[in-house]
C-alpha cells in the first residue's frame, strides 16, 4: 500500500515537472514564432505528452530492449522507438554520435581467448626433455 502511494506521488510530481517543461517550451516557441498559445491548450498537450511517455513509449522501450536481451534500454532502442518520425530520429541518431565521440574511451576491454592457432602452437611447440 505504501509503494501504491509512493508511485503515485513520484508519478504526480514527474507529471507536474513534464508539465511545467511543455509550458516553458510552448511559450518559447510561441515567442519565437509571434502566436499566442492559450494555457489550456498547453495543459492538454503536456498531459497528452506525457500520457504517451509514461504509457506507451515506456512500454515500446522495455519490449525492444527485451527483444534484444537487455536489461536496460539504450539509444537504439529510442531511435527505433522514434522511426516514424524521420526528424526526429535523425535528430537522435546525430544527437547518439555526438555523445559518443564525447564518451571517454573504456580502459576495460573484453578478453580475448586464445584463437585455434595459437593453442596449436602453444601444443607443438612445447620442448619434451626426457631423462
Amino acid at each position: 500500500m505504501v509503494d501504491t502511494e509512493e508511485d503515485d506521488s513520484m508519478t504526480e510530481l514527474l507529471r507536474d515537472r513534464f508539465r511545467l517543461s511543455t509550458i516553458s517550451i510552448a511559450e518559447a516557441q510561441a515567442k519565437q514564432n509571434d502566436m499566442e498559445v492559450s494555457e489550456t491548450v498547453v495543459a492538454c498537450i503536456g498531459d497528452l505528452a506525457f500520457k504517451y511517455t509514461a504509457e506507451q513509449l515506456a512500454k515500446d522501450l522495455e519490449l525492444f530492449a527485451q527483444h534484444a536481451s537487455r536489461k536496460s534500454v539504450n539509444t537504439e532502442d529510442v531511435i527505433l522507438a522514434a522511426h516514424r518520425n524521420e526528424h526526429l530520429a535523425a535528430s537522435l541518431r546525430s544527437l547518439g554520435h555526438e555523445l559518443k565521440a564525447k564518451e571517454p574511451q573504456s580502459e576495460r576491454k573484453r578478453k580475448k581467448g586464445p584463437r585455434k592457432e595459437d593453442k596449436l602452437r602453444a601444443s607443438t611447440s612445447a620442448v619434451h626433455i626426457e631423462d
